[in-house]
């Protein structure tokens, strides 16, 4: 029973702790919630590192009310963010923050709006919501629990209940608003990981040791399909003057409706805007053409400080000129940094000259801190991140949005579409020509990947049991034998069609050099009008993965 009527700083940081732990208790239950049978079901864990993040920010010190708090758990879940689960956790616990600025307590009534304002911030994020997913489940909650607060205003206990049972009635029916889900009789994974972590806050408030607390989740069976997002990349820099300043001391009737009128109106004169911050400070970036009008913007907010304006033009012609330099090097046209699965693909993206190595993959996305890190240590005016698995897109993008540099993010869902992507790179070219050659070079990339399945499934006409070998054909299931040669042979007669002219064949570490050269030379042999080639790039998991363009 919650007796409770308000949640102080203390009591929320308990039950922040409560839910990660809960998550962190069933993790590999909610990974297992994959509707394909491949050994790469990571929502549960992403989800979990999230929640450690955002743990370890929130236990840092004592914080005097709940909005200083919140404040601290949506900076630690942004900085540990991973994969698009973890991401767009960060975003509903940035919504949750925002709604509490302030606030010394938490009524009923503020709860139900914090986690309203965190579905609501959380779709923000994400060009294309699908229904179904993670989105859906808090969306719904939150609307529930808002109706609930408006007959019972000071009754935690209710609402609680109300949110509960809400997200165990929409969770269930994420199956029938994916047809992949569907497909596999599951629901979301990312909804459940969600569930589980307000059933932690519960605990909290019902007074429960969060040891005994169980959660039935025996109806779920569920999994998670990879999230779409959309987002545009920054675009290529044209404007001369690079302006930069801080504002300070705002006047009394500046808001949040203020600040965004002023990246509205930034992005009208310049591009690369950025204007982040809170009611203390607020930091503004733009490259424009109209440098004065950009600092007239700032000061109708309050007075500006830190104020630099550089003419990138002349800084081009400095740095263009014989024996220019400076004690600081000056940043190159182009950097690229990658995300690669295996030592092997690792040395490959070296030698195509790729400027930084980001490690992860399927089993283990890189967080927004290191994709962040790894931009940094680029001295580049822009930036290609290839991303190389579609559950790492969005952090990547969260990335670019926070970068003051032309950041651009290519869509590629595998590293093999990463490596054509960067061969078609041409330093020469401008930044938007570049990215149009290395996406459609990444789009002409057809991908078999091969590996084992870690339960029984069926999909389509094919019947799967645990510890087969299956095939990926460009991420769907369509092979399904005890023998990765067999299944190797079949993705190539799905894949490979008469126009083709390359096969490069990857080798995983469980396969030997000389199983790898051997399997090249007879897809040689049968597909004599390609060029074949064999590297092992070291991936793990995936026996091989084999590439046609």
């Amino acid at each position: 029973m919650i007796e409770v009527k308000t949640i102080d700083a203390m009591m929320l940081r308990e039950m922040v702790n409560a839910g990660a732990a809960l998550l962190e208790k069933n993790r590999d239950a909610v990974n297992a919630l994959n509707v394909f049978p491949v050994p790469d079901g990571d929502t549960g864990t992403n989800m979990s590192m999230t929640m450690v993040s955002a743990v370890r920010e929130i236990n840092s010190k004592d914080f005097a009310s709940v909005g200083e708090a919140t404040q601290a758990l949506a900076k630690g879940a942004l900085r540990g963010a991973r994969g698009n689960s973890g991401v767009i956790l960060s975003q509903l616990y940035r919504g949750f923050s925002k709604s509490l600025e302030g606030l010394e307590t938490i009524t009923p009534v503020q709860f139900a709006a914090a986690i309203k304002n965190s579905a609501d911030t959380a779709y923000k994020a994400v060009m294309k919501p699908k229904e179904g997913t993670i989105l859906t489940v808090a969306r719904v909650i939150a609307e529930d629990a808002t109706r609930q607060v408006q007959a019972e205003p000071d009754d935690y206990e209710s609402l609680f209940r109300v949110m509960l049972s809400s997200g165990e009635k929409i969770l269930s029916r994420t199956q029938e608003m994916l047809p992949a889900l569907k497909q596999a009789g599951v629901v979301d994974a990312g909804g459940r990981g969600l569930l589980l972590i307000y059933s932690g806050y519960a605990a909290v408030l019902r007074g429960e040791h969060i040891e005994d607390t169980y959660v039935d989740m025996s109806g779920d069976v569920a999994a998670e399909t990879p999230f779409v997002d959309d987002h545009e990349a920054i675009g290529e820099i044209q404007f001369a003057y690079c302006t930069e300043y801080s504002i300070q001391n705002m006047k009394e009737e500046t808001n949040e409706v203020d600040v965004a009128g002023l990246r509205r109106r930034l992005n009208r004169i310049g591009d690369c805007v950025l204007v982040v911050g809170d009611a203390a400070l607020v930091k503004v970036h733009v490259h424009t053409n109209d440098p004065g009008k950009a600092l007239q913007y700032g000061t109708s907010l309050g007075e500006l400080v830190n104020m630099k304006i550089e003419n990138m033009l002349q800084q081009h012609r400095e740095t263009m000129q014989p024996g220019a330099g400076t004690n600081k090097e000056p940043p190159k046209p182009y950097g690229i940094v990658a995300v690669s699965l295996g030592e092997g693909f690792s040395q490959i993206l070296k030698d195509l000259g790729v400027d930084a190595i980001v490690n992860g993959g399927q089993t283990m996305n890189p967080s927004i801190e290191d994709l962040q890190k790894a931009v940094d240590s680029v001295n580049a005016e822009n930036i290609f991140i290839l991303p190389n698995n579609g559950n790492i897109t969005l952090a990547a993008k969260q990335v670019a949005e926070m970068c003051e540099m032309n950041v651009i993010v290519l869509p590629t869902k595998n590293v093999a579409m990463g490596i054509a992507a960067v061969i078609a790179f041409q330093p020469e070219l401008p930044p938007e020509e570049n990215e149009m050659r290395m996406n459609e070079a990444a789009s002409r990339v057809r991908t078999g990947m091969i590996t084992f399945a870690v339960r029984d499934s069926d999909i389509e006409d094919l019947h799967i049991t645990e510890g087969s070998i299956i095939g990926l054909n460009n991420g769907v299931v369509t092979a399904n034998s005890d023998s990765i040669h067999e299944v190797a042979l079949e993705l190539m007669r799905q894949i490979v069609t008469d126009d083709d002219g390359l096969i490069t064949v990857y080798g995983g570490t469980d396969v030997t050099e000389e199983d790898a050269k051997a399997l090249g030379k007879e897809i040689a042999d049968v597909y004599d009008f390609c060029d074949v080639e064999v590297h092992m790039g070291g991936q793990p998991l995936y026996y091989y993965l084999l590439s046609v363009e």
